[in-house]
């Protein structure tokens, strides 16, 4: 059983840290994965896209889940902690927020092209009611996950 919950950081820190990763002369592979109970979307940062056409494309989806869904925790992975893998981390909260409605799961990263010293992996857990987001964390965060068996 792994702790996957465990790095909570604030929205404006998030916010900062995209900002800053996409704002930098640093080359990154991104992604962003949107899962819920209307399916699942990713957006990947195709060779010929900008940096200032993927942060816009980011900002107009977080926009969106926002509006469906403003209660959101989010957890900064890295590697250098050691911490599951973003998509485990992605996986157990889709599969641990089913009780939850209107549950919205993103992963983003941001992989460095040349080396992972500036990589940024975010994986937020966007919530319809505070409630659920309150029950999820006290459930959930900084204790270990059973596996899915």
């Amino acid at each position: 059983m792994a702790i996957l919950f465990k790095t909570t950081i604030s929205e404006n820190s998030a916010f900062e840290m995209i900002e800053r990763s996409l704002s930098g002369a640093y080359q990154y592979d991104g992604y962003l994965n949107v899962v819920s109970d209307a399916g699942e979307t990713a957006l990947s940062w195709s060779p010929a896209m900008h940096a200032e056409e993927f942060k816009a494309e980011v900002s107009q989806i977080l926009r969106q889940i926002w509006d469906a869904a403003r209660f959101w925790v989010i957890y900064e992975r890295r590697e250098d902690r050691g911490d599951a893998e973003g998509t485990e981390i992605r996986n157990a909260a889709f599969r641990l927020t089913r009780g939850y409605s209107g549950v919205i799961v993103v992963t983003l990263s941001l992989l460095g092209k040349r080396d992972s010293a500036n990589d940024l992996e975010l994986v937020f857990v966007c919530f319809e009611q505070d409630f659920h987001r309150r029950n999820f964390r006290v459930r959930y965060e900084g204790k270990p996950i059973p596996n899915r068996d």
